[in-house]
């Protein structure tokens, strides 16, 4: 199972670092990716990260804000967020892939954690 932690309430213009981490698997070998879904909206992907790290992708909205990445050695995988904004506000989901890859489709992640709240004041 998939634990995703470090939400919380911030201000506009804050930061604040999800950590993902899998208790009793490893997904080192999986792209990984972080996901967040705000009310009356689709789940939708923010950022992944390949096997090693090697490769990321990201949402647009989110390029030079947020930044993944992962511990292999701890089985853990990060989003530092930072310059946030109202609209980042929503539930945020970890899932591992079934490929190696940063995947960008959801399709290809079938491993989900249980999200965690972030709230962004203005």
């Amino acid at each position: 199972q998939l634990q995703a932690s470090g939400g919380g309430s911030v201000q506009a213009g804050g930061s604040l670092r999800l950590s993902c981490t899998a208790s009793r698997r490893t997904f080192s070998n999986n792209g990984v990716g972080w996901f967040r879904q705000a009310p009356g909206k689709e789940r939708e992907l923010v950022a992944g990260i390949s096997w090693n790290g090697g490769s990321t992708t990201y949402k647009e909205s989110v390029k030079g804000r947020f930044t993944i990445s992962r511990d292999n050695a701890k089985n853990t995988v990060y989003l530092q967020m930072n310059s946030l904004k109202s609209e980042d506000t929503a539930v945020y989901y970890c899932a591992a892939a079934r490929t190696a890859a940063a995947a960008t489709q959801k399709a290809l992640y079938n491993y989900w954690g249980q999200g965690t709240l972030v709230t962004v004041s203005s």
